[in-house]
């Protein structure tokens, strides 16, 4: 069976490559997914399989019958980035790209789909496929999805799902059991002082000072309030303030990211922040305000599912194509499902052989190599197979 759905992927390779290619000449941002939330709708009618429209741009479809169900998953979305690849299928829409592999993502689940369909009355159960918009934004699409009923009639037992890695070579997959991915909460500050003439600072309380200070500050959550056995990063990725040479502001604005993989650490940072928030702006004769946008919890991958699914792996691509993921701050939706059920999710390498790196993720130059979606595809079809029956 894995040889055949191997082959079998590579022959359908061309059909998935231009999925890819269109979809990542036609990106669209999160929650706004319409065109591609059609595209996909188009292309499991023609190969017959049912499917309906969840949050709004999602797509559930279903291949099998039965009462067990494994699903699979793929997110949809692009990002607010403006395209510097050179490729002749780069973004039609200004200032938009799939920089993050989801259009490869998409046209993946979309070749499992059709080597699925080829053995639907082999399969002795349901195999349920998520079209997820929205990983790249909070409240995050998965959320969503889960709320307005994807995970039912019928309910998965277990859930698999991917990404594209630029880090490592292309088709190589790479599993971590555990924490995975951090929980991602969003920064925004508001930092209000009282604005005054640049030669007489004395005559106003200079938000900008107490913006820098915090900045500073910040940094000591991670060194003194943390166990340095468990990873934690607070980032400042933005402090905009002042418009003139010679005018104190009367507000700063700072924007940035926590991540976390204690639940625990997590709770008492956003207190800590908040509390720390205040008090430097107040050294400063400043108000300090901070939101705090919870986003997604960690990504914790069940152990079974991922010895399971690395197993399934190296019978279906061969054990030197498979290696070990080292755990990254970076958020991830797919960690709602993992709350739900035994779940796991791998990386994929995306990176051409012929090249020691590649532009990372989020990056404007980001051209993942097309070949590795052959082993993409060929995997999450075959975790299908094998989990229905184990």
């Amino acid at each position: 069976m894995s040889t055949t759905l191997l082959d079998d992927s590579a022959k359908i390779f061309p059909t998935v490559q231009m999925h890819r290619q269109h979809l990542h000449a036609h990106p669209e941002l999160s929650f706004q997914e319409v065109e591609t939330c059609a595209y996909i709708q188009r292309e499991l009618s023609a190969l017959g399989i049912p499917h309906r429209v969840v949050a709004r741009t999602g797509v559930v479809a279903h291949i099998g019958t039965g009462t067990r169900c494994v699903a699979l998953r793929a997110d949809i979305d692009a990002l607010p980035i403006t395209e510097n690849t050179g490729l002749p299928y780069t973004s039609t829409v200004p200032g938009v790209m799939h920089a993050c592999g989801h259009d490869t993502h998409t046209s993946m689940l979309l070749g499992a789909a059709r080597l699925l369909k080829e053995r639907e009355s082999e399969l002795g159960g349901v195999v349920k496929l998520l079209f997820q918009p929205g990983e790249e934004k909070t409240p995050g699409g998965a959320s969503i999805m889960i709320a307005e009923g994807a995970l039912e009639d019928p309910v998965p037992e277990i859930i698999f799902g991917q990404h594209i890695n630029p880090d490592s070579p292309a088709g190589r997959v790479e599993f971590v059991a555990g924490s995975m991915m951090a929980a991602a909460d969003e920064l925004y500050w508001e930092i209000t002082g009282f604005g005054a003439h640049a030669a007489q600072p004395h005559k106003g309380h200079n938000p900008i000072m107490a913006a820098t200070a915090l900045v500073q500050h910040l940094q000591s959550l991670i060194t003194q309030s943390r166990n340095p056995l468990d990873a934690g990063v607070v980032t400042v990725t933005a402090l905009h303030g002042g418009h003139a040479t010679n005018v104190i502001p009367d507000t700063v604005e700072m924007k940035g990211t926590l991540r976390s993989f204690n639940p625990a650490w997590r709770e008492h940072a956003w207190q800590w922040l908040e509390d720390h928030t205040r008090r430097i702006a107040e050294l400063y004769g400043c108000h300090g305000h901070l939101r705090i946008e919870k986003g997604y919890p960690p990504l914790v991958n069940d152990a079974a599912a991922t010895s399971f699914a690395r197993s399934v792996a190296e019978s279906l691509l061969g054990i030197d194509n498979v290696g070990s993921f080292e755990p990254k701050m970076w958020g991830e939706d797919f960690a709602y499902y993992s709350q739900m059920m035994p779940a796991c999710f791998w990386m994929l390498g995306g990176r051409p052989h012929t090249a020691s790196t590649m532009p990372g993720l989020h990056n404007a130059a980001f051209a993942p190599d097309e070949s590795a979606m052959i082993h993409g595809a060929a995997l999450l079809a075959q975790v299908a197979v094998q989990a229905l029956q184990r």
